[in-house]
């Protein structure tokens, strides 16, 4: 059933919409929301958006990531904000690029949307936005979303296409990429912790706009953070979905990316672009200094010691920034087999013929399960609560409308954001019970005959509020669940574990699972960990929340400020990353030219 707070037709009181022409509701629109802004009249807009609508902003009106709902929320936001950022010259995008021209969008059965997007300047950049119109009775239209997603600083344009560097001096190109490597001649402006693809994405937004950036990395290599991983790992999401800023794949890389393939990728990335990378680099210490604004940096290779002073700290370690998180289960000194996390496997060859149990059952439990079954290894998944499931074809499925070949990704990403969490959800809460009855049934049902737990997601809305909100619980299947259905990877749930015994886990009902080697895909801790191991307690203690949503719907503490000054985080898959890495760099960027105050942030 479609949720009551979505405009339908039902619910508007409209009985068509037949015969619409597109274009020219969108330019009715849009000329009455154009002029009431170049008049700086914040009393009409909110009149132009439906009772329950809402305006996201992504940096254009507020340096930060804000979804207003509703009208009173809405000429709030303009009465503060519309006349200090000067939004001007707005123009409608008709029939110059069909993917942007206006269309008419039947999202759900009875939910008709019309989109539009626009282009405008503020004071200090220019940006592209996004707005939905829904019917109303008496034959108008009015905006149910309405998104302004700054793209660039009008000053400081990112130094690519038309913009970008001369030909360098060929005789002495290498030797200035060995100074500017060495930053033997200055120090960064920005240093970037972690090499994995967020550090590399927000090190190439960053360079390309004239911010000296420096990334570090503990490993020898840039990409072993996913070459160091189980070999039986690949992307879950499909190529078109993963693309990497300013150099796609190439039109033969396979739809779902191996690790080993994607960690030489991006060690070809960095070297591409010119990033400044240190691999073998560990911090071990920074302190701010709030005098100076800076961070006065200790990195360790080797027996060398280098210390730097930077304006801005990134931290780009991921999920696993934050250490394992296992269970701390009784009796593990007893334990004769093998006990690691997830991050530490490698490959079931180490096991044939030997007995698994893989504790966990999201994405990383499924891929190991699946990989011990392949080299013939008797292996048990323990799962600890309900997993939500969903085929990889309907999960491409679910991308393929927009991140396809034929559609450019910066299009898809901006469309992408263009719907609040709060109203995606309530579509996502008519999509993905349709799927679970429709497309997966076969294999949902075939799960849940063989006591394999499955659930519809948070709130009912599947994979996406799962991964926004808790980093997990779920599973894009790649195979595992049939030899979950087969019986081939066995399950045991519906009973916590009690401790390990010398053979293996005991369970609090009294079980028992025997294992030469237990794996626990248990996940990662706070994010926040890693800050106070390098900069102290008294610093992580200003710094927010880590993930998960705010009250408006727009993730806590990364890509934007963080609570402490001249420290950032930056985390997410390849596709979150590529998007916001430019949101972050623009604020960096906006920052050290003087247009963007702390008192601002």
């Amino acid at each position: 059933m479609i949720p009551q707070q979505l405009p339908t037709l039902d619910n508007l009181d409209v009985t068509e919409v037949l015969g619409v022409s597109p274009a020219e509701k969108a330019k009715e629109w849009f000329n009455a929301f154009a002029l009431a802004i170049q008049a700086n009249d914040s009393a009409s807009v909110p009149g132009l958006f439906l009772g329950n609508g809402s305006w996201r902003d992504i940096l254009a009106l507020t340096w930060d990531f804000r979804t207003f709902t509703g009208q009173k929320a809405i000429r709030q936001l303009l009465d503060k904000r519309l006349q200090e950022t000067g939004l001007h010259t707005l123009r409608l995008h008709l029939s110059e690029d069909a993917l942007r021209a206006p269309a008419l969008l039947k999202i759900l059965p009875n939910l008709v949307l019309l989109r539009f997007s626009f282009a405008f300047e503020t004071r200090h950049g220019k940006g592209s936005g996004v707005c939905h119109l829904a019917p109303t009775p008496n034959g108008g239209w009015k905006a149910y979303t309405l998104l302004t997603h700054l793209e660039s600083l009008r000053d400081f344009p990112e130094k690519v296409g038309p913009t970008h560097p001369p030909i360098p001096n060929l005789d002495t190109w290498q030797e200035s990429r060995h100074r500017e490597v060495g930053f033997t001649d200055e120090h960064p402006t920005v240093l970037v912790i972690g090499a994995g693809h967020t550090g590399l994405e927000i090190a190439a937004r960053l360079k390309h706009m004239g911010v000296p950036v420096l990334v570090i990395d503990k490993n020898a290599r840039i990409g072993d953070n996913w070459r160091n991983r189980y070999k039986a790992l690949s992307l879950h999401d499909t190529v078109w979905y993963n693309q990497t800023p300013y150099l796609n794949f190439p039109s033969s890389w396979p739809t779902f990316s191996p690790a080993a393939k994607l960690a030489d990728w991006i060690e070809s990335y960095a070297s591409h672009l010119d990033l400044d990378v240190w691999t073998s680099s560990v911090i071990h210490r920074a302190s701010w200094d709030d005098t100076t604004k800076t961070w006065t940096v200790h990195i360790s290779q080797g027996e060398l010691t280098r210390v730097l002073t930077v304006r801005h700290l990134v931290f780009a370690t991921g999920l696993t920034g934050g250490g394992l998180r296992m269970p701390d289960i009784p009796g593990k000194e007893t334990f004769r087999g093998s006990v690691v996390h997830s991050s530490s496997f490698k490959s079931a060859d180490e096991y044939i013929g030997r007995t698994a149990v893989v504790v966990g059952a999201g994405n990383s439990a499924h891929d190991i399960a699946h990989d011990f079954f392949n080299h013939g290894v008797d292996v048990t998944m323990v799962q600890r609560s309900s997993t939500y499931v969903i085929s990889s074809k309907a999960n491409a499925a679910s991308l393929g409308g927009t991140y396809n070949d034929q559609f450019p990704v910066e299009l898809a990403d901006l469309y992408g954001a263009a719907f609040p969490f709060a109203v995606l959800k309530l579509i996502l809460q008519y999509v993905v019970p349709g799927v679970a009855n429709t497309v997966d049934r076969q294999m949902i049902e075939g799960l849940e005959r063989v006591g394999f737990k499955t659930n519809l997601g948070l709130y009912g809305a599947g994979l996406i509020p799962l991964a926004l909100e808790r980093g997990g619980g779920f599973y894009i299947d790649t195979g595992a669940s049939q030899r979950v259905i087969d019986g081939d990877i066995k399950i045991k749930n519906g009973v916590a574990i009690e401790r390990f015994t010398e053979h293996g886990l005991r369970f609090v009902d009294g079980t028992e699972l025997t294992a030469d080697v237990v794996v626990f895909a248990t996940g990662f801790g706070d994010p926040r960990d890693i800050v106070r191991e390098v900069c102290g307690p008294e610093v992580v203690q200003k710094v927010k929340p880590m993930w998960g949503l705010d009250g408006e719907g727009e993730l806590r503490g990364t890509w934007r400020e963080s609570g402490c000054e001249g420290l950032w985080f930056g985390l997410g898959n390849l596709a979150m990353s590529r998007f916001h890495s430019t949101h972050l760099a623009l604020q960096i960027k906006a920052i050290e030219e003087g247009i963007l105050r702390r008192e601002e942030m």
